[in-house]
């Protein structure tokens, strides 16, 4: 059948598995208007923890995310930055999204003002670079991850799939 993974007679089933929750803290947006016109931000991430089954550890400053915010309050989001697991492994991260909701959820939002966690559509998939080692199976899996944005943090937790 078209568009269906089988293996002989049986449908994969995909699922997910929680891998770890990050906090990671941010600075104040840096904003300009896109010729395009969105309004493009980039946001400072200034450090941050994680930790989950297989891993956990911190946020290393000096990441970023970059978004776009279109009319329509549509938000693109592409975020890199580094995490380093508690043994001192470095793996870098890139996490691209989208976030969107009812406009007065996003309007707080956009002013960094704290809304509720669910009012508003915030899933990303980030990729991971480790180091061969322990940690290697974040380059041999894909990952989804849900958000809450907080005034001076965004919360991610993140799902290996299945």
């Amino acid at each position: 059948m078209p568009g269906s993974a089988t293996t002989g007679d049986e449908t994969q089933a995909i699922g997910l598995a929680f891998a770890f929750e990050a906090r990671i803290t941010i600075a104040e947006p840096i904003a300009f208007t896109d010729a395009q016109g969105g309004l493009r931000r980039v946001i400072p991430i200034t450090g941050g923890s994680f930790e989950g089954p297989r891993l956990r550890g911190s946020v290393v400053p000096g990441g970023a995310d970059w978004q776009v915010i279109w009319p329509d309050g549509l938000t693109e989001l592409e975020a890199r930055y580094t995490i380093r697991v508690e043994d001192g492994t470095l793996v870098s991260v890139v996490n691209r999204g989208l976030r969107h909701g009812p406009k007065e959820v996003m309007d707080r939002l956009k002013a960094g003002k704290p809304v509720a966690p669910g009012s508003y559509y915030f899933r990303a998939a980030p990729s991971f670079k480790a180091p061969p080692g322990p940690y290697d199976w974040l380059n041999r899996s894909l990952f989804l991850c849900t958000g809450d944005r907080h005034p001076d943090a965004v919360v991610l937790r993140v799902f290996e799939v299945l």
